[in-house]
């Protein structure tokens, strides 16, 4: 066998390897792309447990937004990556990551009807800001500046992903309630706790003696009308309803996408026609250096 007849036999085998993963990731695609358009988009009020699609504004689940690390721009969600330039010895340029992070702390997602958390940990994000800049130092000196990604200056390259207050998100993932009132004995207890700031009037009111301090007997006939008094309370109260969409327990998507439900399906089905046309061509070119290879190959007679 020839030195290019192998040269063809590796590259054909290369390019099989090229086709298996272009056709998985395509069958990956069709099945993902079904599930996300055959998951029904819900208002958040509505939303069953289970894996859920919503659409709606992004906004801090605090009283104010989060500064994003490099900017200090307000956001929801960030993620950053500051790399370092070097050089080898063959004086070629390469980039090494010496600090990353991704924001872990849930942000709020409201539609005209309700609201609930998202908790993006382990999710897919199409962030609504990407920028790349240059500089000097291991942290830049304020807000990113344009420039071209190739052909930026500096020692240390910026990149950071963001997704702002106010933005349009779509979120695919578990949807996860619970229901809470607080129970009657801690409720109780802090009413007692408040009652006892007012020295005053608790006497006036179980001091039966009028000795100037509450006796056991006294103290008890407190702590029942608290309870009576923090029952009641309960009852009127509403009961306070929290929901959390985060990655799901059965291995679906977990999605966070700036965009709406008809644009994020159609981005999947273009991702699953790119991988078939990807496979297709790495076939072809595989059956092509195999027929090069047996052309120059010379088989024993």
């Amino acid at each position: 066998m020839t030195t290019t007849a192998l040269h063809y036999w590796l590259e054909a085998a290369g390019l099989t390897v090229g086709a298996t993963f272009c056709l998985y990731k395509f069958a990956a695609s069709v099945r993902r792309d079904r599930l996300l358009a055959d998951t029904p988009l819900v208002k958040i009020r509505s939303a069953a447990q289970g894996y859920v699609k919503v659409f709606g504004r992004a906004a801090p689940a605090g009283q104010a937004a989060t500064a994003a690390p490099l900017s200090a721009r307000p956001c929801v969600w960030w993620s950053y990556d500051v790399a370092e330039k070097t050089r080898n010895a063959k004086g070629e340029t390469t980039w090494s990551s010496v600090e990353n992070a991704s924001s872990v702390e849930p942000f709020l997602l409201r539609d005209a009807d309700g609201e609930c958390l998202v908790g993006p940990v382990n999710a897919e994000i199409t962030p609504t800001t990407h920028d790349v800049w240059f500089g000097e130092s291991a942290r830049p000196a304020g807000l990113p500046t344009p420039t071209h990604v190739f052909i930026g200056e500096g020692g240390y390259r910026y990149t950071e992903r963001l997704l702002s207050v106010g933005d349009q998100l779509s979120v695919l993932g578990e949807l996860r309630s619970n229901s809470a009132i607080e129970s009657n004995e801690s409720a109780t207890l802090a009413l007692l706790h408040e009652w006892k700031q007012d020295q005053k009037t608790l006497l006036s009111r179980f001091d039966r003696n009028h000795d100037g301090h509450l006796d056991a007997s006294e103290w008890e006939d407190a702590r029942r009308a608290a309870a009576q008094e923090s029952q009641a309370n309960n009852f009127k109260s509403a009961i306070v309803r929290t929901s959390v969409i985060g990655q799901p327990t059965h291995g679906e998507p977990f999605i966070i996408a700036s965009m709406d439900s008809k644009h994020l399906v159609q981005r999947e089905k273009f991702l699953g026609a790119l991988y078939f046309c990807l496979g297709v061509v790495c076939v072809s070119l595989g059956a092509w250096a195999v027929k090069l290879a047996l052309g120059l190959t010379k088989l024993p007679i």
